[in-house]
């Protein structure tokens, strides 16, 4: 028996990729205890729409446009809006993953896993659980294991100049060479100077290519670099 549309979760979707969006809307909505009651494109609307609809749940894509996912949960949480988010990420960072858990993220759902993942995550966080993509929690677990690297370090990130870190994380907040010569009071070309040397040292070819290593890497670039003692 279907339950009536008072008894169903509302949910609001927040993904910039109208087909993953709109894909994502499907699974869920054929569901008889699921609803959505909105969609948004990017961070800043999806804060409107969460406290203007105030929703049981809200699914966030981490890397959005204007306000990014963990910036819309922090807002959310300073403002004690009654909403519990889940995560959507193609990114496996162990750090990014802990700043959630900070945030009382309920759900961290990878969008490569999304089919299988999200509905019961939906289910988990309405019954007031945590959820997490199991492929997620035995990459972390197995990283741990394996991983020699001391916490908060990244490797890769140690071949850039404090000055390329810098423009790094600037590229992550999605802001281009004209605003991010401007803020460091630089020339636009030296900006893709730099840019050029990021790449280079990090064998990476592309712009897209550049901007996708910022985002993957965010939480990292918010660091002071970690300096060896040897």
């Amino acid at each position: 028996m279907k339950k009536s549309l008072d008894e169903r979760v509302r949910i609001i979707i927040a993904d910039d990729h109208p087909v993953f969006r709109q894909g994502l809307k499907q699974i869920i909505e054929s569901e008889p205890d699921m609803q959505i009651v909105g969609e948004e494109g990017d961070g800043t609307s999806a804060l409107e729409r969460i406290r203007e609809m105030k929703p049981e749940i809200a699914i966030i894509d981490i890397g959005m446009p204007q306000l990014d996912g963990i910036m819309v949960a922090r807002r959310l949480r300073e403002q004690e809006v009654p909403v519990e988010v889940i995560f959507l990420t193609m990114y496996r960072e162990e750090k990014l993953f802990s700043r959630a858990l900070a945030l009382d993220v309920k759900g961290y759902v990878l969008k490569d896993s999304t089919v299988t993942d999200i509905v019961s995550s939906i289910r988990a966080v309405a019954r007031g659980e945590h959820y997490t993509s199991p492929a997620l929690t035995t990459y972390l677990i197995k990283r741990r294991r394996n991983s020699g690297t001391p916490p908060g370090t990244n490797p890769g990130l140690e071949v850039v100049t404090p000055t390329e870190r810098r423009i790094l994380a600037m590229i992550s907040d999605y802001k281009t060479s004209k605003e991010i010569a401007e803020e460091l009071c630089i020339s636009r070309r030296t900006v893709e100077t730099h840019r050029a040397n990021i790449c280079h040292k990090l064998e990476i070819h592309g712009s897209h290519a550049l901007m996708k290593f910022a985002l993957e890497h965010k939480s990292y670039l918010t660091e002071e670099p970690v300096v060896s003692s040897q």
